[in-house]
């Protein structure tokens, strides 16, 4: 059986005032992926997150959700 990934992250570098705040991030995502995001503050969570909702379209790489797809 062959899943298409419903969610897909590549090369995905974000900066903020020349500060690398996440950097060449690959991510990938089968239906019914549970996901969870760890790390300090300042580390990217929420930005991440924000990609993924394609809410922030300001970055470099590419984030693309299947189409009638919602995070």
């Amino acid at each position: 059986m062959s899943e298409r990934y419903i969610f897909q992250i590549e090369h995905l570098t974000k900066v903020y005032d020349r500060k690398e705040v996440l950097k060449d991030i690959w991510l990938a995502f089968y239906p019914g992926a549970k996901i969870g995001v760890l790390g300090p503050n300042g580390a990217g969570k929420s930005t991440l997150l924000r990609i993924m909702a394609l809410q922030d379209r300001e970055f470099i790489g590419s984030a693309r959700a299947e189409p009638g797809i919602s995070i």
